[in-house]
């Protein structure tokens, strides 16, 4: 194997097979969206992950936590996302079965009051 083999072997990421929408996984991860009003695809080392997460905690508003770096299939699930999203990165912030972005999102919808609006914590 060549090093330009093993540098590309090393730093690929994601699955090598297509995403299976109707499978299993998918329509898992379809039933959390749509199981709890707010619900974060995350990992635990990611500040944009955490960003998202203490707008949550700021306003003290319960939300489901996905980490996927601590699930065997997290890599599968976040392929999952960026086919439903068309965004590869995490974290994916579901809010009413929508998804609203990632951390920078949820902080800028808090910021302009819209976040609060959307949960319904103001008329």
């Amino acid at each position: 194997m060549s090093l330009i083999q093993r540098i590309f072997r090393i730093f690929s990421r994601g699955p090598v097979e297509p995403v299976d929408m109707n499978g299993e996984l998918a329509q898992l991860v379809k039933k959390m969206i749509s199981d709890d009003k707010v619900v974060i695809f995350s990992k635990t080392y990611c500040p944009y992950c955490t960003m998202a997460k203490e707008v949550f905690n700021k306003i003290n508003y319960k939300y489901t936590a996905v980490e996927l770096d601590n699930r065997d299939d997290g890599d599968q699930i976040q392929a999952i996302l960026a086919e439903m999203t068309g965004a590869k990165t995490v974290p994916r912030v579901f809010l009413d079965g929508e998804c609203v972005g990632g951390g920078t999102d949820v902080k800028a919808l808090h910021e302009s009051g819209e976040l609060s609006k959307k949960l319904g914590l103001t008329a």
